[in-house]
């Protein structure tokens, strides 16, 4: 697992992975995505320490399903 990963980066993957990226829905440089079958969402932060990014790694894989091993490959 990386140490850090640009939001630009993860919101790519993550719109391959079927989620839809909204970056107006966030606030200030947050960007929302939303999983499109689940419609369940979480908000990205422009910063994503490794802290951080293993937060939001469990936390879409608990909406979605999508792992950091599909992330990975979609990077």
């Amino acid at each position: 697992m990386p140490g850090t990963l640009p939001q630009k980066k993860l919101t790519i993957a993550l719109e391959k992975l079927g989620f839809t990226i909204n970056k107006t829905g966030g606030k200030g440089s947050h960007y929302k995505a939303t999983h499109k079958i689940t419609q369940k969402s979480i908000t990205i932060p422009q910063r994503l320490n490794k802290v951080v990014l293993l937060y939001l790694l469990k936390e879409i894989e608990k909406i979605s399903g999508v792992s950091w091993k599909d992330i990975k490959e979609k990077l």
